[in-house]
């Protein structure tokens, strides 16, 4: 009786079959994806001129969300700040227009910051911006809206002012306002692909090239 008890006890327990293994390994791999997507890194793709020449239509870049607050994975919820957003940085952050769509600008001022804008020049705190980032496709001064001319205007806390760096064709703070540092998703780092759909070709060359 003993030895028959013994033989059950050491029988090698039934193997998992394949099938079970691969899903097993796909479930654990899109829960570690799903973690680092949420709260380390994310991918996006960008499918406007806003941001022209700096950044193409059809790049695709990874946004560090480290670089302003640690993220709770896949809940979201913030544990606790890491730094804030500066003068220069391109951000990925939700809209405050329609409080769903994610945009890319860069930063122009930020909380206590008076900004203004004479004639398409750039002043915070009035001072002249050295504006190297700003590119114009209409040479003309626009009279009407706010587009060359705004402010000044002082940013409230916990918010932030954005531009495109492509000026005449970005729809930004200049006309729905300022973005709320709460929403920002986290900063544009390097591109790590790029489609021109216009030539159907990569832009081999815009591969690994930091946003600045």
């Amino acid at each position: 009786m003993l030895e028959k008890l013994t033989r059950w006890r050491t029988r090698p327990q039934k193997e998992k079959s394949r099938l079970r293994q691969n899903v097993e390994s796909i479930a654990w791999a899109l829960v570690i994806a799903l973690a680092v997507r949420s709260s380390v890194v994310q991918a996006f793709w960008v499918p406007s001129g806003s941001m022209l020449p700096t950044i193409q239509i059809g790049d695709h870049l990874f946004v560090n969300k480290l670089a302003y607050a640690v993220h709770f994975p896949l809940v979201g919820t913030e544990l606790w700040r890491t730094g804030q957003p500066q003068r220069g940085d391109v951000v990925v952050f939700v809209s405050p227009v329609d409080h769903n769509t994610d945009l890319i600008k860069r930063i122009v001022a930020v909380a206590g910051d008076a900004i203004e804008i004479r004639n398409k020049q750039v002043f915070v705190n009035g001072e002249l911006v050295a504006d190297s980032h700003a590119h114009f496709v209409d040479p003309q001064v626009s009279i009407n809206g706010p587009r060359d001319n705004f402010g000044p205007i002082v940013v409230p806390q916990g918010k932030f002012f954005v531009l495109g760096d492509n000026r005449d064709r970005s729809y930004d703070s200049r006309f729905w306002g300022f973005a709320d540092v709460k929403d920002v998703k986290g900063k544009a780092t390097f591109i790590y692909w790029s489609w021109d759909s216009e030539h159907h070709w990569p832009r081999l060359n815009r591969l690994g090239r930091f946003i600045n």
